[in-house]
C-alpha cells in the first residue's frame, strides 16, 4: 500500500500489522506500555463493497455480523475484548462524558444508553474508549501521572467549540489532571489542502480564534471558498488549554489523500465505512 504522508520531513505514525489487521500508532504513545491505542485503517476486516474492509460502523448499512467480526479482529490484534469497548454517539457536540464500569460494551455488544456525546474520559483499567471517523479529527489524551485518558471527536463544529480544551478540563475536574503533564495527539483526518469550506464556517472560526491565528488557519481562494486547517486549529486549542508543544503528536496523514488506506467522506462522496480511534488503560 502506497501511503501519501503529508510532510516527508515530519515524524510519521507507525504502521503496524498484526494478525492480518493493519493499524496506526503514535511513537510517543508506543513507549507508554500501560496504555493501548491505535487508529484503524481500511485493511484487515471482512466488510465488502464500499465498506471494504475494516468498517467499524453499525449505522452506515453494512452487515451487522461483518462489523462485529471487524471489532473482534481489531480487539484480537490490539489485545482487548469488544465487551470492554465504550463508544461515543458523535453528534458534533462538545459534551464529554465519564465512562464508568457499567458502560463496558456500550455501542458494540450492547445498546448505548447515552447520546449527544462526542468525547469520553476514564481512569478505569480495561475499558477501551472508541470514537469514529472518515475525515473529522480524533483527539487522544493520556495523563500518565493520574493514569487517566480521554478520547474526543472534533469536526469543524467541535474544533470551533474547543473540544480539546473541554476534554482537558473534564480530565482535570474528574482526575485532577494537570494539562502540562498530559500527552495529546491529533489523529488522521482531512488536511488543509483537501478541506474546502464556505464562508459561514470561516465566520465561526473567526469568532472562535483570535485574529493573529487567522493567516495560519485558512486562506481564501478565487472561487470565494476557503481552505481550512483543522490540524493547526486543534493544535492551537491544545496549546491554549495548557498542553506542552513537546507533548503534542500531529498526524502527518490525511484521510482524503489516502482513500484506499483510510475511509474519507469527501473522497468517497459519502459512500464509505468508518475508521476507529481506540484508547484504553491496560488491566
Amino acid at each position: 500500500m502506497n501511503i501519501k504522508w503529508h510532510d516527508e520531513h515530519q515524524e510519521k505514525m507507525t504502521v503496524n500489522e498484526k494478525k492480518g489487521v493493519t493499524y496506526l500508532t503514535y511513537p510517543q504513545f508506543d513507549s507508554m506500555k500501560e496504555y493501548v491505542h491505535c487508529f484503524s485503517t481500511r485493511l484487515g476486516g471482512v466488510s465488502e463493497g464500499i465498506y471494504q474492509s475494516m468498517n467499524l460502523s453499525f449505522t452506515r448499512g453494512d452487515k451487522e455480523e461483518a462489523v462485529m467480526e471487524n471489532y473482534r479482529r481489531m480487539g484480537d490484534a490490539l489485545g482487548f475484548l469488544p465487551e470492554n469497548i465504550v463508544t461515543s454517539d458523535q453528534t458534533h457536540t462538545t459534551i464529554v462524558r465519564t465512562a464508568e464500569e457499567g458502560d463496558r460494551g456500550c455501542g458494540v455488544t450492547k445498546p448505548r444508553e447515552f447520546h449527544e456525546v462526542d468525547g469520553m474520559v476514564t481512569n478505569i483499567p480495561g475499558i477501551v474508549l472508541a470514537t469514529f471517523y472518515a475525515d473529522c479529527v480524533p483527539l487522544y489524551f493520556i495523563d500518565p501521572v493520574h493514569k487517566a485518558i480521554g478520547l474526543s471527536h472534533s469536526g469543524w463544529r467541535g474544533t470551533a467549540g474547543r473540544m480539546g480544551r473541554v476534554t482537558v478540563e473534564k480530565m482535570h475536574e474528574e482526575y485532577g489532571s494537570d494539562p502540562s503533564r498530559i500527552y495529546a495527539a491529533v489523529g488522521p483526518s482531512i488536511c488543509q489542502d483537501c478541506y474546502e469550506v464556505s464562508e459561514d464556517v470561516i465566520l465561526e472560526f473567526q469568532k472562535a480564534f483570535s485574529k493573529e491565528h487567522w493567516p495560519v488557519l485558512y486562506y481564501r481562494k478565487p472561487n470565494g471558498k476557503y481552505q481550512l486547517d483543522l490540524w493547526m486549529a486543534n493544535k492551537i486549542v491544545l496549546l491554549e488549554a495548557g498542553i506542552l508543544e513537546s507533548h503534542i503528536s500531529m498526524p502527518n496523514l490525511c484521510t482524503c489523500c489516502n482513500p484506499q488506506f483510510l475511509f474519507s467522506h469527501r473522497a468517497s462522496k459519502g459512500k464509505r465505512g468508518n475508521l476507529g480511534a481506540f484508547l484504553g488503560i491496560r488491566p
